[in-house]
């Protein structure tokens, strides 16, 4: 059988691609690679010559902890976890009413889950208040307690027929170059698409996992409070089920660590291929170079598209659904942070007067002679409603403010009522109000 002649066989033109391919994407790369911890099924959909194989090397060679790695890619050895940003965000501070215990900054759980509470639509407003700068509160009542090691289920990922697109496209460049035998190129596709899905298989091969402390015997509840920038959570709930969030963390199991031989292996397979690349792409011809390029321009803009998923989002989802078993969360929008101050301490009692005390220092760290009535009397209110005593607690006498002059004595009259709105607001929204909870899942949102 006659070969037919190759395409620009006579053409002078040589791309020289090789020094780019190696380069080229490599950061989208890296970021589409993430995706295999969080979607069921991806880590089998990598058979394609994709673009960066030196920069994902150099990144994920970093895992391997052994001499021999730290020397081929000399680097901080880091989490599998934080490199694929599982884990490695500060959260919030949080500070527990009951226990005392006081966390500055907590973990990536924390941010996911106060994140997630910011997504949530307030539904209950308080209606004819004073407003300066309205602040939400989220109510987290929690009651699941999780073990302390979990392997949540991945999401189904309905784009994955999407992975054929690359796949296919870097086969036919290969049977392309085959049937013109350009080996050269050929070569360098097989080997792109080899490399590039053995990585994705073995850095897929690790366990998605939850971890969180055990409470101790006898712990006493976790309610608490986790401050924000201009959102403050409310947690509610015993110890087992409050830690998950401001303790737990996810993490990946792989089974070769501590020293991620396998990990090591396939970036150093990447590294062979990025250095194969340099020496025989250029030898191919122009035709070959085409689809060798071609294959190359499909998987980055895939690559792209997996990067442009927000896997946090899907972090959330598998937070709220699965480890927490969507506790029912309801949002309240209040008009100043005086009422906010006095409905959160109102949703945390009964508790000890002086853990209530730091609670409203953290949130209103006035310290003025004006505030520090204010506080003594709205906690002295709140006394009153634990003790039963409900019958014109938060009536409050404004003879208390005696010997203030005007200005004072008008700011008084203003928090005063303040707390007075908040108190209504937690009578009528929190005790009496809707049961169901605000948070909806992403598929009860859709039209």
């Amino acid at each position: 059988m006659t070969i037919p002649q190759i395409p620009l066989h006579d053409s002078d033109i040589n791309l020289d691609i090789s020094g780019v391919a190696g380069f080229f994407g490599g950061d989208v790369a890296v970021s589409a690679m993430a995706t295999v911890h969080v979607y069921q099924g991806r880590k089998w959909l990598g058979w394609y010559n994709s673009p960066g194989s030196y920069e994902i090397a150099k990144r994920y060679g970093q895992l391997g902890r052994s001499r021999f790695w730290d020397g081929l890619y000399p680097g901080i050895n880091v989490d599998p976890a934080v490199l694929f940003e599982l884990d490695g965000l500060n959260g919030p501070k949080y500070r527990a009413v009951h226990s005392g215990t006081v966390m500055y900054k907590t973990g990536h759980l924390a941010h996911l889950f106060l994140q997630e509470c910011k997504n949530i639509e307030a539904a209950h407003e308080v209606d004819d208040t004073r407003v300066t700068i309205p602040v939400c509160v989220t109510v987290a009542e929690l009651s699941h307690q999780p073990a302390v090691e979990e392997h949540p289920r991945l999401f189904r990922d309905s784009t994955s027929p999407l992975a054929l697109i690359p796949i296919f496209t870097s086969f036919a460049a290969a049977v392309a170059c085959a049937v013109f035998r350009d080996w050269f190129c050929f070569s360098m596709i097989v080997l792109g698409m080899l490399s590039s899905g053995v990585s994705c298989y073995v850095i897929g091969m690790g366990a998605f996992t939850f971890t969180h402390p055990a409470p101790a015997d006898g712990a006493p509840h976790g309610d608490g409070v986790l401050e924000g920038d201009g959102d403050i959570v409310v947690l509610k709930g015993p110890e087992g089920a409050v830690n998950p969030i401001t303790r737990g963390r996810f993490s990946l199991k792989y089974n070769s660590e501590p020293e991620y031989h396998n990990i090591g292996s396939s970036s150093m397979l990447l590294t062979i291929q990025f250095l194969a690349q340099l020496l025989i792409v250029p030898q191919g011809e122009i035709f070959g170079q085409i689809m060798f390029l071609s294959s190359l321009a499909v998987s980055w803009m895939y690559n792209s598209y997996l990067s442009s998923l927000d896997k946090e989002s899907i972090q959330r989802r598998i937070l709220v659904q699965q480890v927490l078993r969507v506790p029912r969360m309801r949002k309240y929008r209040l008009g100043t942070r005086t009422i906010m101050v006095v409905f959160v301490l109102l949703v945390l009692s009964p508790a000890d007067d002086q853990m209530l005390r730091k609670v409203m220092d953290d949130l209103l760290p006035n310290e003025t002679h004006v505030w520090t009535i204010w506080k003594e009397t709205v906690l002295h209110a709140i006394r009153n409603i634990n003790h039963d005593e409900k019958d014109g607690a938060f009536d409050f006498d404004l003879s208390v403010g005696e010997g203030l002059g005007a200005n004072d004595r008008r700011l008084l009259k203003t928090l005063y009522q303040d707390a007075r709105t908040a108190y209504v607001a937690y009578q009528e929204l929190y005790l009496r109000g809707p049961q169901q909870s605000d948070w909806k899942s992403p598929e009860e949102c859709d039209p």
